[in-house]
């Protein structure tokens, strides 16, 4: 669906010059001269983003009727992002906004291309909150509980919006998933998105982790047994794989599951029955299955590790969960999400995070993902000093230096180059796609993902930088 734009500010040449700037970028653009008008037009459209005026009346420059617009705009349409446009000189005006709700500000004269970005940045936070919103009601319309989403549907990236989207296509389907993804980076959250948006969202979502299950118990733990079956079996017992009917069995690490048990796991889902041990009536179970590693796809198709049919049957279709380091973007917004989070599990003041904190986070490369970005800000919630109002900085995150274990361990000898290296190519590496790709994100991670300053270092527009971000998964 193409963003609708809906730009506000009195001065009819004003209006004019946002719609050619913005005109023929994939975008709907509607203009109103008024709050008036504004809220009318909002009434009648689904607005994803709102670029509004801060002063209406002749003469007018303390930027209060616009405030009084943004917080009803809040209060009636959550939904819409809002960019306030101030002029040169009012940015504690703009700053008050932001405070109020705003998602960002820009000044005139702008920068075509600076609007653009802007705007286009606040439709793909709008279409990643919308895409919450729709799974978040699916989940109610079921009967589910109301439980607020995690933060595994967090993030605006555009590695992020895909992986929504790929949860919103397959998810009202009965298509087996399989996730792919490191360590850490949410493929839980994803299978766990997948079942509360599905038909099936009324019924059990069992979990299996395959790697811990003992081999001489993996008969017992997914099919059950009957009284008596073998030693120490003093009752019947229902497996993993029938408490899952009607609803979703989610096999987390699959790719650990051993090639002898395989063709075991493989021979019920064929027949969608399972045999109980100690007995002769095999089971009937209706489950979807949704499967999860950390074990490569080229691990995978070999087929002394994993069985070529049994792979074939988990992955109707995939989904490729990016590591945090591809989708830097989403950083500011998960960590907000853990610090109101834990601020309240522990009872603490709020607190917020210095500029030096947000740049650590944006440097470091997090080898455990988003748990370990969890990880570090509990801890500084937990260990800094309860004042109200205060900052967080690096020293509390424990993100004092740039993070190099990722890269070290990939790259021995590799001697840090920056604040944030990156993983630099191999020498025998002249693949110039990879290296094109290791450069752009080291730039990004030595500007603390300031898109300017990377883009003048790289020596390209802002816009190229963001179509190579975008090939990318930056």
């Amino acid at each position: 669906m193409v963003p609708t734009v809906l730009f506000v500010d009195d001065d009819a040449d004003v209006l004019l010059a946002g719609e050619q700037a913005l005109h023929g970028q994939g975008l709907h653009v509607l203009t109103a001269t008024s709050p008036t008008a504004a809220f009318d037009t909002l009434a009648r459209h689904a607005v994803a983003v709102v670029l509004l005026d801060l002063n209406f009346s002749r003469g007018a420059t303390q930027g209060s009727e616009g405030l009084q617009c943004l917080a009803r705009i809040r209060q009636e349409h959550p939904e819409a992002m809002v960019v306030v446009v101030t002029a040169h000189g009012a940015l504690a005006v703009a700053v008050q906004a932001m405070q109020l709700g705003a998602t960002d500000f820009i000044t005139k004269p702008w920068d075509n291309e600076r609007l653009l970005t802007t705007v286009r940045n606040a439709a793909a936070l709008y279409s990643s909150r919308r895409t919450a919103a729709q799974l978040r009601l699916r989940t109610s319309e079921l009967g589910r509980p109301g439980a607020a989403m995690g933060p595994e549907l967090i993030g605006q990236s555009p590695a992020w919006l895909h992986v929504l989207s790929m949860i919103e296509r397959v998810a009202p389907t009965d298509a087996n998933v399989l996730i792919l993804g490191e360590n850490g980076s949410g493929k839980e959250g994803v299978a766990q998105a997948v079942h509360r948006a599905s038909h099936r969202a009324g019924g059990p979502l069992v979990a299996v982790d395959m790697g811990s299950v003992p081999a001489t118990l993996f008969e017992s733990e997914l099919f059950g047994h009957r009284k008596g079956a073998f030693t120490d079996a003093r009752s019947d017992r229902v497996g993993r794989i029938a408490a899952a009917d009607g609803g979703t069995l989610f096999l987390d690490e699959i790719g650990n599951l051993p090639l002898a048990l395989q063709p075991k796991l493989l021979a019920a889902l064929e027949r969608r029955q399972v045999l109980p041990l100690g007995s002769n009536d095999p089971l009937p179970v209706d489950v979807r299955v949704i499967s999860a590693t950390n074990v490569s796809r080229d691990t995978l198709a070999d087929e002394r590790q994993f069985r070529a049919d049994l792979l074939f049957r988990l992955n109707t279709v995939e989904i490729h969960v990016p590591p945090l380091r591809q989708r830097k973007a989403d950083i500011p917004l998960l960590a907000e999400h853990f610090l109101r989070h834990y601020t309240q599990k522990y009872n603490k003041p709020q607190r917020s995070f210095s500029e030096a904190a947000l740049r650590a986070m944006g440097q470091h490369d997090w080898p455990g993902n988003v748990r370990a970005l969890r990880h570090a800000v509990e801890r500084a919630v937990v260990l800094s000093r309860d004042t109200a109002g205060g900052r967080l900085g690096p020293d509390d995150l424990a993100i004092t230096t740039a993070v190099t274990t990722a890269i070290t361990a990939a790259n021995p000898g590799a001697a840090p180059r920056g604040p944030a290296p990156g993983i630099p190519p191999p020498a025998e590496d002249l693949n110039l796609d990879r290296a094109a790709r290791q450069l752009v994100e080291r730039a990004l991670s030595q500007r603390a993902w300031n898109i300017s300053l990377a883009a003048k270092d790289l020596g390209l527009t802002r816009a190229s930088l963001y179509r190579r971000m975008q090939r990318y998964g930056l």
